[in-house]
């Protein structure tokens, strides 16, 4: 993207406001499967939401691999991982594949549930600024309400942390 690129007041204001205690937004995206899921649909069930930017990238590569070691540990709290990117579902389905993903990965191409979420803001790499997800975790307790929320998540150990904050 360009050096000069503009961007709406929306992007530039943009940021995570939710907490904890806050409901939870709804929202409905199609899997790796192209079926569509919502939030609702994991009711009685805390979700783990993680954002995450790319596909195939490395630090993308490690979490999602990290909450899919950790998966059988997951399911055994009564939770359900979800990591939602840009990503198209046929993209999913490689990510998937190639590294033995056993959670749940959303498409959102249209950035909806990000913006949602708070977690679609102007970035900045190499002195350049664009739109992209700024990597964060939502813990989503049985009843769609906000648990914790892990900001500016570092990629490596995170799942880690998720776990323990379950336990």
């Amino acid at each position: 993207m360009s050096e000069n690129m503009t961007f709406s007041k929306e992007d530039l204001e943009r940021k995570v406001t939710l907490s904890a205690g806050d409901k939870a937004p709804e929202f409905w995206a199609k899997n790796a499967d192209e079926v569509s899921i919502n939030l609702s649909d994991f009711r009685g069930r805390t979700v783990i939401l993680y954002f995450y930017p790319k596909d195939m990238t490395p630090g993308c590569t490690t979490e999602a691999c990290e909450f899919s070691e950790l998966y059988d540990d997951f399911r055994a709290l009564n939770a359900v991982v979800i990591g939602v990117s840009p990503d198209s579902s046929e993209k999913h389905v490689q990510f998937g594949k190639k590294y033995g993903l056993k959670h749940i990965l959303l498409s959102d191409e249209d950035h909806e549930i990000s913006k949602a979420y708070g977690v679609w803001q102007v970035k900045k790499n190499y002195g350049k600024e664009y739109l992209g997800i700024v990597r964060t975790t939502f813990l989503i307790d049985k009843n769609g309400n906000i648990i914790k929320v892990f900001k500016s998540v570092k990629a490596a150990g995170h799942a880690a942390k998720v776990l323990e904050n379950l336990s």
